[in-house]
């Protein structure tokens, strides 16, 4: 089904994707923001002059913050990542329309409900490496189950930026 870009965009036709398919392109956004950590960091610590990891670890930090804003707020806006391509998967706001650039920040804003409660709870029981991950993980599997809850199936941040995901697999011949 095409995508209509005219102010009478309508969801009718549009299913989300199943959430197996949501989170294998999850993960495979993942291995791809693996790229652009590389070449953010290596830019940002030549800029910096950083010969130490350690050192400017915060502001490093802040910087693959905006980097990542950057990345999927372009992208979301222009309807789908790479990853969201290739599993056939496009985000759009509630009515249908391709998201704005203020709507694709209100949802990377709200994507970040992935990562900080249980960031949060590591740094405030200064946990470390693999009680930190397996608290990650743990939260990562809750926060995709509880998409099982809302009505059309999706992501609560979704629901949050008042976007939705549909799938836009090819027809089968």
């Amino acid at each position: 089904m095409a995508l209509t870009h005219n102010k009478s965009a309508s969801l009718e036709g549009y299913t989300t994707p199943n959430l197996m398919r949501r989170m294998a392109c999850w993960l495979y956004e993942g291995m791809l923001l693996f790229g652009v950590v590389f070449i953010a960091g290596y830019l940002f610590g030549t800029l910096s002059q950083t010969k130490n990891a350690m050192d400017n670890r915060h502001a490093l930090q802040a910087f693959l913050f905006v980097v990542f804003g950057i990345y999927f707020v372009w992208l979301w806006a222009k309807g789908q990542t790479l990853a969201m391509k290739t599993w056939h998967i496009r985000v759009l706001d509630r009515t249908g329309r391709p998201l704005t650039q203020t709507r694709a920040l209100v949802r990377y804003l709200w994507s970040w409900l992935w990562f900080l409660p249980p960031l949060l709870v590591s740094w405030g029981f200064d946990l470390k490496g693999g009680e930190s991950l397996v608290i990650l993980v743990g939260w990562v599997l809750v926060w995709a189950v509880l998409s099982r809850f809302h009505p059309k199936q999706q992501f609560w941040h979704d629901a949050l930026a008042g976007t939705q995901l549909v799938d836009t697999s090819p027809p089968k011949p």
